[in-house]
């Protein structure tokens, strides 16, 4: 990337009159991301009505008690909504099929009329298993989140408490139950994703375990989120493992791996790098041989899996995402599929009307590939994605002026029929118009040039062995703290460590500005490895950096030819190694694997007589590759475009236990974040 001023992103940017930019030759004004060039296309958005992301709401009479449901897909077809976990190499609605065959099976345990109390955490997951319909259907009339004080008034006959496993829950629970006056009810408590000994003899202390008529477990460990893509979402996982050493993430790992090859087969070829990546393999190789003899006959859909831990690359997380998804992540925050946006940025004004009744509620949206135009412009370089917009609002408006070629009934039958597709595509491309605009805004920024600049030196090892004069103008600035311990940690990943003079120099500067009570997180950060001190050992990152070839300059953007466009240069190291280790394989690496944390190995499971796949002319092998620790949508975007190369031979699905983000991921890491400097 050329460091100039007004480069915002990559690539050649030039200032034009009236306020434009001119990104690699595409104009883009400050009030729209399509070039002037096609002028219909703000009539074309305006006229269509934006199509928002429907709620299904219940609310209880119980003013103080405001009700939330959160399984947040409308009523629909059920087989409109998995639609997109179809259309991958693996078919991941039969794992969605299965979670929701379990949820029907407990909820019929419970008989009559019933009423679910939700940990608020869940409610999302769940969103994407069932829908409200599905509830309704086995007798569910309210739903609650779980909180505080009296139960609303619910005529019902069963209450279920949907939880975690955490011994705060318990005791929520507890006040619940003991407020609630009616005799005639049966309570129930559905641990997700396990049972607790230790939550249940909370209960049992707190005088209610008897209570409950069921307590059970529904075992949700990976969710579907899109055709390639599963996650856990454990919240804690990175800090569970690395800081805590905490092994039930792994656990529940290990168990979501059995469950997936109960559904799809024996996986063949296990390799993993790391020592969480180490722990899990055991455990399912040890489960292997417990339930040998009751595994299902099913031919493998996976070749090989692939397990990596999250701090065999701390650095990819740390740096800032250029991708559409992984920018949208970055500003906004992706949770569970979807999106809050400004509201005002997506408000149709009326002519004539002033401002005074824009919403105030942020614009939900969700986000995968059921979505047309999402699917073609997420995992692009946000550089190219200005272009991919206006060409699709010329294909749109095209669609549009057929009508007036329609003559024969026939044929205004015909363009009828596609109006609903249309319309959704013109409120599509009128959704991530704006989204696109609110980046912009945001891309072309000096401070975000400037945090992007420091990044990129320290990537290529320029000044990492000192103190950075822009960390420091952030912290005397007051910038956000997790910004600035992005940064601190970047340098030190690429540097080995800080020397004992600059890390104290840092400490010392953080400490006065924002607090001394972020000495713990301090401390978290140099447990996990994230900030160091600088031993005598070498500086590996430079030959890393060299033989993997981490770092690519002059990416392609527009039509990229290698992962590094995803991160304008900087190709992540944990896709790196995946990539070597389909062609030409590890052995070629060793050296470079040595330096990295925790072993590297290969097992091998025995598949019974008859079930080795016997593969096709030209058909690719399919590789599950597990981040353990958290993976962000710029490194899953790398894997897509793998997948996609015509001479890759291999197609991934990835897995993880949350999706994160560097500050999602460092917020983890914080004790008492909630007290932070915004």
């Amino acid at each position: 990337m050329s460091h100039s001023p007004g480069n915002s992103l990559s690539g050649p940017v030039r200032r034009g009159p009236g306020h434009q930019t001119l990104i690699h030759g595409v104009k883009v004004s400050t009030s729209t991301l399509i070039p002037p060039s096609y002028p219909g296309l703000r009539r074309l958005l305006d006229g269509g009505q934006v199509a928002g992301c429907s709620e299904y709401k219940l609310s209880a009479s119980d003013a103080d008690y405001r009700v939330l449901c959160s399984i947040r897909l409308q009523p629909a077809s059920r087989g409109k909504m998995a639609a997109h976990l179809t259309n991958g190499r693996v078919n991941l609605n039969i794992l969605r099929e299965a979670a929701r065959k379990e949820l029907r099976e407990f909820l019929d345990k419970c008989a009559g009329s019933k009423a679910i109390v939700w940990d608020e955490y869940l409610t999302g997951p769940f969103g994407l298993i069932a829908q409200y319909s599905l509830l309704k259907e086995h007798e569910v009339e309210k739903m609650f989140t779980l909180k505080g004080g009296r139960l609303p008034p619910a005529d019902v006959k069963n209450i279920i408490f949907f939880v975690r496993p955490r011994l705060e829950l318990m005791d929520i629970i507890a006040e619940n139950v003991f407020s609630d006056k009616s005799n005639s009810r049966d309570y129930h408590i559905l641990f997700v994703p396990r049972r607790s000994m230790l939550c249940e003899q909370r209960l049992k202390e707190q005088g209610v375990l008897g209570s409950f008529t069921n307590i059970d477990e529904y075992i949700l460990d990976l969710i579907p989120y899109d055709g390639d893509l599963l996650s856990m979402e454990s919240e804690g996982a990175f800090r569970e493992c690395y800081l805590e050493n905490d092994q039930t993430t792994l656990y529940h790992t290990a168990k979501g791996l059995m469950t997936l090859q109960a559904l799809y087969g024996t996986i063949p070829q296990i390799y993993g790098k790391g020592d969480c990546a180490r722990h899990v393999a055991n455990m399912m190789l040890r489960m292997k041989r417990e339930f040998a003899g009751s595994q299902n006959q099913i031919l493998p859909v996976f070749d090989t899996l692939l397990l990596l831990d999250r701090n065999v690359d701390l650095l990819t997380p740390l740096a800032t995402q250029l991708t559409y998804e992984g920018l949208i992540d970055e500003i906004y925050g992706i949770t569970n599929g979807y999106v809050k946006l400004p509201p005002e940025k997506f408000a149709q004004k009326k002519q004539g009307e002033g401002s005074k009744d824009l919403p105030t509620e942020p614009k939900k949206l969700q986000l995968n590939s059921a979505e047309e135009l999402y699917a073609e412009i997420r995992d692009k370089n946000f550089n190219a994605v200005g272009a991919a917009l206006s060409k699709k609002a010329k294909i749109i408006s095209a669609a549009f002026e057929e009508r007036h070629n329609a003559k024969t009934v026939g044929e205004i039958k015909q363009f009828v029929s596609q109006l609903p597709h249309m319309q959704a595509a013109r409120s599509s491309l009128a959704n991530h118009t704006s989204i696109a605009e609110l980046i912009k805004d945001l891309t072309t920024s000096e401070a975000f040039f400037d945090n992007l600049t420091v990044e990129q030196e320290f990537m290529t090892g320029v000044d990492t062995d000192k103190v950075n004069t822009y960390i420091e103008d952030c912290i005397s600035q007051k910038d956000p703290l997790i910004k600035v311990l992005r940064l601190m940690c970047m340098q030190s990943v690429c540097n080995n460590g800080l020397k004992q003079k600059v890390l104290d120099f840092y400490k010392r500067e953080i400490l006065q500005t924002y607090g001394y009570e972020h000495m713990l997180t301090l401390n978290n950060l140099e447990k996990t490895g994230l900030l160091k001190l600088q031993t005598n050992s070498r500086n590996n990152y430079p030959t890393i950096r060299k033989t993997l070839k981490l770092w690519m300059e002059d990416a392609n953007e527009q039509t990229p030819n290698d992962i590094s466009y995803v991160y304008s240069g900087y190709a992540p190291l944990s896709v790196r190694l995946t990539q070597v280790l389909a062609r030409p394989g590890w052995r070629s690496i060793e050296e470079v694997l040595k330096m990295l944390p925790g072993p590297h190995f290969e097992e091998r499971q025995q598949l019974p007589a008859g079930l080795h796949k016997k593969r096709q002319q030209g058909e690719n092998r399919t590789t599950l590759v597990f981040f353990l620790g958290g993976v962000t949508y710029a490194e899953i975007t790398a894997l897509r475009f793998l997948s996609q190369m015509e001479d890759s031979g291999m197609e991934y699905i990835i897995a993880t236990t949350k999706l994160i983000n560097g500050s999602s991921w460092i917020k983890s890491l914080m004790d008492h974040p909630e007290t932070q400097i915004p």
